[in-house]
């Protein structure tokens, strides 16, 4: 009646600490669904919305991606970016956010 090694609530390759991520969702976001998402950096391209998170721990970015299903948005991409010190060094937010 231990408690069982790796039984827990987190999901293989999601962080329980901080990370790095970028989001993508289809379309360009107005200024008021961008204002659901204040704690992020958003970046508005030709097709899409680019929502960079910095130090996103598991509930944040679950939070997020609940808000971007809460608003109808479509979701393209997560990905987890290196931070400073990780693989490959770079920027997490590209053109220098």
């Amino acid at each position: 009646m231990g408690a069982q090694v790796g039984a827990g609530p987190e999901r293989a390759g999601t962080p329980s600490s901080g990370g790095d991520f970028e989001i993508r969702v289809r379309g360009r976001i107005g200024a008021a669904l961008t204002s659901a998402f204040a704690e992020l950096t958003v970046r508005l391209r030709p097709a899409e919305t680019v929502l960079y998170g910095a130090g996103l721990d598991q509930a944040a970015l679950y939070g997020v991606l609940d808000r971007i299903q809460a608003l109808g948005l479509e979701l393209l991409e997560v990905r987890r970016l290196p931070g400073p010190g990780g693989p490959g060094g770079r920027n997490p937010c590209p053109e220098g956010l």
